[in-house]
């Protein structure tokens, strides 16, 4: 209708104006003109483009297309119906050689069993990994690591193949989490897998002082440079025993300063088993840990360092005997560990540490390291005095009972990548005390010293 009245007034006016409605008439015709030019453009533009809409293919290109669009998306569909959507599979593998000169042992060690207790010779080296990790897309993290024999769970109960299994639940965000399950301990600037540790074997602090795996539920949280995790555990046990209700505060932070450096605390305060008097009232004595460690990295240079202290009530090694039963007294220790690692080339790294542990107090005694004197099974009456002379832990049963003995360690070592997914190491370590606590089987006598080497191949995924 508005097209209409425009030319009714036209004609009117080229009624009344014949020369001007001759030019109007000439510039409808014009228009006209263009319009008919413009629809044949898209009638060409049309023809340009196949069935499908797709640009620059064929009708048969396009076709496949679509098919494999609609394959993909069915693929898509059922990784995501199969659970594997979020989930991270990893894992490593290390077979070492160890030379043992007191123990006049030289071989081959690999997922050998936790049986006999644990010593530095042996902790966790010569083990195989597989880790399993889910994250859903609501941010819940699933976690479940396996090590045959020489898991921190094989340590606790010498059958666990169990290295980790926690969840992380997100509460109000990604950064405020629930944490539950069993989880290693977290202490210390040293790891325990040998892909985060350059060494094969570990520091002094790791081995006597501190907690193997944690039991419970606690918080994880993420605050700027921060990242802050407690727990109320079971400590060294999957389950408590009979008489045994109150749980273990342990906690950690880290403050990462920038892109080179770091620093972290981490402690332990409740009552943990006490071997002085397993089947007593004192099965568990009240246990106060703490620990300061940090990093640096930059370049060439790698830098690592630990400070702890701790003590247990009633778990020195050397008791007091009144009327012939022992009287426990309380063990005390403070130790610091040191390491620097500078790499030669980017593939070959030399590395040094040095290790302290002040253990004099009350015959010594270490963090789950006592009940090593106690009643002679042959005499019931007759009290024994004991240590632990592999790790070189306790008094000097020749010597003063009172006094244990203080350890020192050196380690030298090398490491080299040899390619993304392989590593080689090899290490001398010296390990001493001021005592004589360290048992030589071949002169069927104690010494003050011992000497390790080792080499280990690293395979990791």
């Amino acid at each position: 209708m508005n097209r209409i009245r425009p030319t009714l007034l036209a004609l009117a006016l080229a009624a009344a104006f014949p020369a001007w409605a001759q030019t109007n008439a000439e510039l409808l015709k014009e228009l006209q003109a263009l319009r008919e030019r413009v629809n044949e453009l898209e009638k060409k533009l049309q023809q340009a483009q196949p069935p499908g809409g797709q640009w620059g293919m064929t009708p048969q290109q396009a076709a496949e297309f679509n098919r494999i669009a609609v394959k993909t998306e069915a693929l898509q569909d059922n990784f995501e119906d199969q659970g594997y959507k979020g989930l991270k599979i990893t894992g490593w593998a290390e077979a070492a050689y160890i030379w043992n000169r007191n123990q006049q042992r030289a071989g081959f060690q690999f997922l050998n069993q936790q049986e006999d207790g644990y010593f530095y010779d042996t902790s966790y080296i010569g083990a195989v990994n597989l880790t399993l990790t889910k994250e859903t897309d609501s941010g819940t993290i699933w976690k479940l690591s396996l090590m045959p024999n020489r898991s921190p769970g094989a340590v606790v109960d010498t059958k666990s193949i169990v290295d980790e299994a926690s969840v992380s639940v997100p509460l109000t965000d990604l950064q405020t989490r629930l944490i539950a399950g069993q989880i290693p301990d977290w202490s210390g600037y040293e790891y325990m897998q040998p892909t985060l540790n350059p060494f094969i074997t570990h520091n002094l602090l790791f081995d006597f002082t501190l907690p193997t795996t944690y039991t419970g539920v606690g918080l994880d949280l993420t605050r700027g440079k921060w990242w802050i995790r407690a727990m109320l555990a079971n400590v060294n046990e999957t389950i408590v025993q009979a008489k045994s209700r109150e749980p273990v505060l342990v906690y950690r932070a880290d403050y990462e300063r920038g892109e080179f450096s770091g620093w972290g605390f981490a402690g332990l305060h409740g009552k943990t088993a006490n071997y002085n008097c397993v089947d007593q009232a004192c099965s568990k004595t009240m246990t106060h840990l703490f620990e300061v460690d940090g990093w640096y990295t930059r370049g060439d240079l790698t830098l690592g360092g630990q400070i702890g202290v701790g003590m247990q009530k009633k778990g020195a090694i050397t008791p007091i005997l009144v009327d012939g039963d022992p009287v426990w007294r309380d063990s005390r220790w403070w130790g610091v560990s040191g390491m620097a690692g500078w790499n030669f080339t980017p593939r070959l790294q030399g590395l040094v540490r040095v290790d302290y542990i002040h253990n004099a107090k009350n015959g010594g005694g270490l963090f789950g390291y006592n009940g090593y004197s106690a009643f002679s099974e042959e005499d019931p009456d007759e009290f024994v005095f004991g240590n632990d002379d592999r790790n070189g832990i306790g008094p000097d049963l020749d010597g003063d009972l009172n006094k244990g003995a203080n350890r020192y360690a050196l380690t030298l070592g090398v490491k080299y990548l040899f390619n993304e997914h392989t590593t080689l190491k090899a290490e001398y370590r010296l390990d001493r005390a001021d005592r004589p606590v360290f048992y030589d089987v071949g002169s069927d006598s104690f010494k003050k010293l011992n000497h390790l080497l080792g080499a280990s191949v690293v395979v990791a995924f």
